[in-house]
C-alpha cells in the first residue's frame, strides 16, 4: 500500500496563509528572478502568480520579494532575505513532518481501505444505445 501524502499550510491569521503552491511560486522566482518566468515555469496565469505574491505582501510587516527595474534584461523581481528565510522555513518544517509522519500514520494507513480507480483510469465501454422507441 502507498504511504499518505501529507500536505499543509500555515496559517498566521485570516486569510493570511503560506501553502506548497506559494513557496513553490517563490522559488520558481528565485530560479529565474522574473514573475511571469516563474508563473509560465509553473503552467499558472501571470494574474494567478501576481496575487499569490499580492497574498504575501498583505500577510507579513517585511516584503517577500521586491521588484527590479531597468537593466539589459529589463526588470524583474527578486526575493528578499525574509522571503528566503520563509521558504527555509517551510521546507525545514516539511522535512520534519516527512520524517514524524510514517511512525505516526502507521497504524491509520494499515486502516486504510485501497483507493479505487477513478473513472479516467477505467478502460472506455461505449454505452448501450436503445432502439426502442417511446409509444405516445
Amino acid at each position: 500500500m502507498p504511504s499518505p501524502v501529507i500536505r499543509f499550510r500555515i496559517d498566521f491569521a485570516n486569510d493570511s496563509f503560506v501553502g506548497p503552491g506559494k513557496i513553490a511560486l517563490l522559488e520558481a522566482i528565485g530560479r529565474c528572478g522574473s514573475l511571469s518566468q516563474a508563473a509560465r515555469n509553473l503552467g499558472m496565469s501571470y494574474r494567478r502568480a501576481w496575487l499569490l505574491i499580492d497574498s504575501l505582501r498583505v500577510a507579513f510587516r517585511k516584503p517577500v520579494t521586491v521588484a527590479t527595474t531597468g537593466g539589459k534584461g529589463g526588470g524583474g523581481v527578486m526575493l528578499t532575505e525574509f522571503g528566503e528565510g520563509l521558504i527555509a522555513c517551510y521546507r525545514a518544517l516539511e522535512r520534519d513532518i516527512a520524517a514524524l509522519a510514517p511512525g505516526r500514520l502507521r497504524s491509520l494507513t494499515a486502516a486504510a481501505a485501497p483507493r479505487k480507480k477513478s473513472a479516467a483510469a477505467r478502460p472506455h465501454r461505449p454505452l448501450a444505445r436503445h432502439s426502442a422507441r417511446r409509444q405516445s
